[in-house]
Formats: structure tokens, sequence, C-alpha cells
């Protein structure tokens, strides 16, 4: 009985070391990336910050098979990473993990009650960016943006104990325009991976045309329509915005309040520069500065 107790241990502190080095690892990820909008703040309570790094890591690798075009074998082995990395997750909630991504995701799964599909609704969306690089309607967008960018809010959500419809619908809401705010803001970044998110409905709405936007073609039309999408864009953060409100006065997600503040004064700041540029994102990419940065954690504060 002693001998079991002490192999018992071993095995307990070996498992500890091993989740906390895969967590770790999952951390370093977050950090070597640039985002414009915090990856885990300091804002967020430290217990959770370990789960935000596992999904963030586990989401960038994914999104990096998808963009990644020098990959040899093209599209279809892309989509081969991709299939490969979507058994990893089956495997992992399989109780089979041996990445030390998967061996932090595994345990964030366990302790925050998250089911698989948000991560799988993930995967499809980076499979759909391989494949489709053109969309003919807004409401086509707005489906992409219910797969790539709505499950990280919900993802963050439960991670917090919150698995509320009401709530997932007012974070979707704040998503879907970060989403959208990134695709207005990254339009010549995006042509260069041949890709448009625009839709061809509101192109021809605004007397623009694809041939001009693949030329880079910056005129009234361009901005009239650029303006077009950053105000209803706008306005679907207007939406989200009560989210905020519900998640402070709910004791489980008080805490991470203020983390959406941030998130919605960062996008709603991207948007604000856009309108400062007048909108011509094909000649300037809109960036939060130092100062804005300040700004918005002070606003958040708040």
């Amino acid at each position: 009985m002693k001998n079991s107790s002490t192999n018992d241990s071993i095995i307990t502190v070996n498992k500890d070391e091993l989740y906390n080095s895969s967590f770790k690892y999952c951390e370093d990820i977050a950090k070597g990336h640039y985002e414009n909008f915090p990856v885990a703040s300091l804002l967020l309570p430290k217990d959770k910050r370990k789960y935000v790094y596992a999904i963030y890591a586990f989401a960038r690798a994914a999104d990096d098979f998808a963009d990644e075009e020098g990959i040899e074998g093209g599209a279809p082995k892309r989509l081969a990473l991709l299939d490969e990395w979507n058994q990893k997750l089956k495997d992992c909630y399989n109780g089979k993990a041996y990445d030390p991504i998967f061996i932090a995701l595994g345990k964030t799964v366990q302790d925050c009650r998250i089911p698989i599909k948000p991560q799988e609704d993930l995967l499809s969306a980076f499979k759909q960016d391989v494949v489709k690089s053109r969309y003919n309607t807004f409401d086509e967008v707005l489906d992409y943006c219910t797969r790539s960018a709505n499950p990280v809010g919900r993802l963050v959500l439960m991670i917090f104990g919150c698995h509320d419809e009401e709530f997932f619908k007012y974070s979707d809401k704040i998503c879907t325009a970060l989403q959208l705010t990134n695709f207005w803001q990254d339009v010549e970044v995006d042509l260069r991976k041949d890709r448009i998110y625009l839709p061809e409905e509101d192109i021809k709405q605004f007397g623009y045309s694809y041939r001009q936007l693949e030329m880079k073609q910056d005129n009234e039309n361009f901005r009239a329509l650029m303006k077009y999408e950053a105000e209803r864009t706008q306005a679907i953060f207007d939406e989200g915005k009560k989210l905020i409100e519900m998640t402070a006065g709910n004791a489980d997600t008080m805490k991470l309040s203020k983390e959406l503040k941030l998130t919605w004064l960062g996008g709603t700041t991207i948007l604000a520069k856009l309108k400062e540029i007048d909108y011509n994102v094909l000649n300037q990419r809109p960036t939060i500065s130092a100062f804005d940065k300040l700004r918005i954690f002070l606003g958040s504060r708040f």
C-alpha cells in the first residue's frame, strides 16, 4: 500500500508538470503573435488566462495552416493538415493527447465543461478560407463570422462558467463586429492573398468592381463602400455592448466584464481610425498607437 501511494503521488506530480509545461507552451505562442485586440490581458484573472492561451494556441496553429500559402502541396495539403488537426481535437476529447497544445486544451475543456462544437466550427471556417476567396452577399460573410469569430467569444464565456444562450447572443454580436472590422482594416492585406471579404452585392451597389479592387483603385465609390461597411459594423458593435453590462452583473463573469470592454473599445477604435483616414484602406492600414492602447486600457477600467 505504501509503494502504491508513492507511485500515485509521482504520477500526479508528473501530470501536473506536464499540464504546466503545456500551458506555458501555449502562452508563449499567444504572446509571440501581434494582435490588435488583447489576448488574455492582465485584466483577466490569472487562473483563467492559461485556458484562454490554450484555446488561442489551438486556433492560431489552425489559422496558420489555412493561411500559409507556401506549404508544399498547396490547398490539398493545407486541407489535409486541418483534417489532421481536427482528428487531434477529437482524440483530445477522448483522452488521447500528445501535442502540448492538445494536452493544455484537453485540460481546458475538462475543467471548463466545453463541448467540441465551437472548436470544430473554427476549423470549418479555416477550411473555408482555403477554398473560398469571394463572397456574393453580406449574409455569406456573416455565416463565415458565425464560425470564424463567434465561437471564440462563446469559448471565453464558458471558461468563466457561463453557458447562457442570452450571453452568447450578445457575445456573437461583438465577435462578428470584430471579425468584420478586421476585414475592413485588412482589405489590402487580404488582396495580397487573393481574398476579398467585401460582398460583391455591396461592391456593385456603390458602382465599384472586383477589377478596380484588384487593381487597388482608390476613389469616391470605394470610400463610400468602406464607409457603409464601417457604419453597419459599428451598429453591430452597439448591439453587442449589452454584454458588458450583463457580465458585470453576473457573479461568474464579473471579472470578464473589463476585458470585454477593452475588446469592444479596441474594435470601435479601429473603426474610428478608418474614418480618420477617410476609408483609404488600400493605401493605409489603420492601427492602434501606443497612446490609443493606453486610452483604451484606461477607458476599460471605468
